[in-house]
């Protein structure tokens, strides 16, 4: 797949402080031909015009993490979506890298994940989730999920749920194959540790992802999440 074009897909609710950097990061991946596509739920602090300027692609969407990537999805025009979170930046020949993987072929696969935060025990919770991502055969939304684009429509694209849309997105992906597990991480922010601490959230989300794991439904566990997650 090395001149398959990649569609990158970046949600956004009120991103306006963290998305310029990571557009920023973006522009070389657009000289080389590749596409962002910045899906707006409804911002109201100008997020939509900073990224009209640096983006291929700015649509509207109705809120919802899920509902945005699908959105974003239909409007791109690659054969490859990377599905990005506004605070997270891709490593170095990041388009190179999935393209070899999807080339092998794979179908699927994410980006070992950095945290931004330079406290010791960011390394330990970024560690486990990698390792808990190869073990498993599933990835999160802040490992930057990649997906040839004719596996991901026929699998119906992210449910859209109101959490846990990244880990069923995985599971559906993975009855078809695991996933390419690449080593260079992407580095992404670790506001949501540090607003309301390290100890508490990971006690959150262990939680959070052991009631998906038993079947509790994710409407009611967004509303357990709800404080945590302020941004799509």
């Amino acid at each position: 797949m090395e001149e398959a074009r990649i569609s990158i897909v970046i949600p956004v609710l009120d991103e306006a402080e963290t998305l310029p950097a990571t557009l920023a990061a973006l522009q070389g991946l657009r000289r080389l031909g590749h596409e962002v596509v910045v899906v707006d739920g409804g911002s109201r602090d100008g997020t939509p015009r900073i990224a009209e300027a640096v983006a291929d692609r700015v649509v509207t969407s109705p809120p919802g993490r899920a509902r945005q990537m699908n959105a974003g999805a239909a409007a791109a025009t690659g054969a490859v979506l990377l599905f990005l979170h506004a605070d997270t930046l891709l490593p170095p020949q990041a388009d190179r890298r999935i393209l070899e993987a999807l080339g092998a072929g794979r179908i699927w696969g994410r980006f070992d994940v950095r945290l931004s935060g330079s406290a010791w025990p960011f390394r330990v919770i970024e560690r486990m989730m990698n390792w808990r991502s190869r073990l498993s055969g599933m990835a999160t939304g802040d490992q930057a999920i990649f997906v040839r684009r004719e596996a991901f429509v026929r699998i119906g694209g992210f449910p859209e749920i109101p959490l846990m849309e990244d880990l069923e997105l995985s599971r559906r992906l993975r009855r078809h194959g695991r996933p390419a597990c690449l080593r260079p991480p992407v580095v992404t922010s670790s506001r949501r540790w540090e607003e309301r601490g390290i100890v508490p959230t990971v006690l959150l989300m262990w939680g959070l992802r052991l009631a998906w794991f038993l079947g509790v439904p994710p409407r009611r566990l967004a509303r357990l999440y709800r404080p945590v997650r302020a941004r799509p």
